[in-house]
């Protein structure tokens, strides 16, 4: 039975922030009485330099020209934060600096913060430390991620009419969220707002991974890009599709990159591109176009004549690297992973809930996470989690309206109820009563408050 803490008044602040610290951008915002997504803020959660050696802190990245051979420092690392030093400096930059884009006074100012399922309970005591020893935030709590989801009207996303204003700090009874992410995808079952924690599971393949996996395979294919992380990120996003027929689009990207032929056999759309790559001197980005086998010819040639002064773009033809990257998350054996892909992973964690619940979690499954937009990802994962799950269960499966930002929305209704943000809400007064111990107990739901 959950031990009950002594009885205090506990007040809250007037200003509540919730922030969304993701892997590669943090989603900020103060709650409104009626939250949208416009006053989320999404920002860059990384310092970088760029070759001229000057520092750009979370949202001066925004202003940045030059990405060419630009190097990343990210306070998160595997989804945990694990350096304070930059995170304090982008926290500072954001809400503290006298040109923060999010200005605040900590100590009139109720934090909400997510974090990723399984933190070290070690990293949860240094966040706890800083938020109310650095900071000195009036009040606190610590969410995870995909728990937040469950605040957002889901039963819209399949159809039912829009719920009252008055019931988004009410969670989905039984959610199942898929948050396929930068650092990594979790599978995490909600019943009544609250994880089921022994049915978490984790799949350390996300964003950064295929980047880097598309990094290696163009460094070997086309140009050296090592040392280009960025815009192997921006040519990812540009170019990349899940396929539903592995093998056949195999032998079509062989075919298709052919000199010798303009178009798709049998009228298929051809699976080979071009990307024109961008030259931030004449500060002109890069794109996607699609391939032409004789201008491809005609530049290799004017690059290996006397020519190449005249050359205007540096050109990569991109063939299967369009779907072999983002085929990892269904099948991370491709790279040597002894793991289930998205699919077989959402059984891994329907094992660990009672079999009772199932047909209530598979017909309520809200994806989000950046990987979700993936041109044909939400197709591909819907049929596979289909044919895997038992027949007598209906399965229905949606992707958040903004699966970047979907988080944020939702804690930012939690936070808009003024009630039910006083039963989450943690004060420094109580911090500095009870320590850090009763502080992970009390986030935990094991100390009645």
């Amino acid at each position: 039975m959950p031990r009950v803490a002594k009885s205090t008044e506990r007040v809250l602040a007037d200003q509540s922030l919730v922030v969304d610290n993701g892997g590669y951008s943090m989603k900020a915002g103060f709650a409104t009485p009626h939250p949208n997504l416009e006053d989320c803020h999404v920002i860059p959660n990384c310092l970088a330099r760029d070759r001229g050696k000057r520092v750009w802190v979370g949202s001066q990245l925004d202003m940045c020209n030059d990405f060419g051979e630009i190097a990343f420092r990210r306070p998160i690392e595997k989804g945990f934060i694990v350096n304070w030093e930059a995170e304090k400096a982008i926290w500072d930059s954001t809400f503290i600096d006298k040109n923060a884009r999010l200005p605040c006074d900590p100590h009139a100012t109720n934090l909400l913060l997510t974090e990723a399922p399984n933190t070290p309970a070690a990293l949860q005591r240094n966040c706890d430390e800083i938020v109310f020893e650095e900071y000195e935030f009036a009040s606190y709590s610590r969410h995870l991620s995909p728990s937040l989801n469950s605040y957002i009207d889901v039963q819209y996303l399949y159809g039912a009419t829009p719920r009252e204003p008055q019931l988004h700090a009410l969670p989905a009874e039984c959610l199942l969220v898929i948050d396929s992410g930068f650092s990594h995808s979790t599978v995490t079952p909600l019943f009544n707002g609250r994880p089921i924690q022994q049915a978490i599971r984790r799949l350390d393949i996300g964003g950064k991974f295929l980047t880097n996996y598309l990094k290696e395979l163009v460094s070997i294919r086309h140009f050296n890009m090592v040392d280009e992380p960025y815009t192997v990120n921006e040519v990812k996003e540009a170019i990349s599709f899940v396929s539903h027929d592995y093998k056949h689009d195999l032998e079509r990207s062989w075919k298709g990159s052919s000199t010798k032929s303009k178009s798709a056999p049998n009228g298929e759309q051809s699976i080979v591109v071009d990307y024109v790559l961008p030259d931030y001197n004449s500060k002109k980005k890069g794109f996607m176009r699609p391939h032409d086998p004789s201008l491809s010819a005609k530049l290799r040639k004017m690059q290996s004549g006397a020519a190449t002064g005249d050359i205007k773009e540096e050109v990569m033809t991109l063939a299967n690297e369009r779907f072999v990257v983002p085929e990892l998350l269904f099948s991370p054996g491709d790279v040597g992973m002894k793991r289930e892909g998205l699919p077989g992973t959402v059984m891994q964690s329907l094992s660990g809930v009672p079999p009772g619940l199932w047909p209530a979690m598979l017909a309520n499954i809200l994806v989000v996470g950046g990987n979700s937009k993936i041109e044909g990802f939400m197709t591909r994962l819907e049929t596979e989690i289909r044919q895997l799950a038992p027949a007598e269960c209906v399965v229905r499966i949606a992707r958040a309206p903004d699966p970047i930002r979907s988080a944020w929305l939702g804690g930012a209704h939690l936070a808009a109820d003024r009630a039910a943000l006083k039963t989450v809400q943690v004060t420094r007064q109580e911090y500095q009563e009870h320590g850090s111990s009763w502080l992970g107990k009390a986030f935990s739901g094991n100390i009645q408050r």
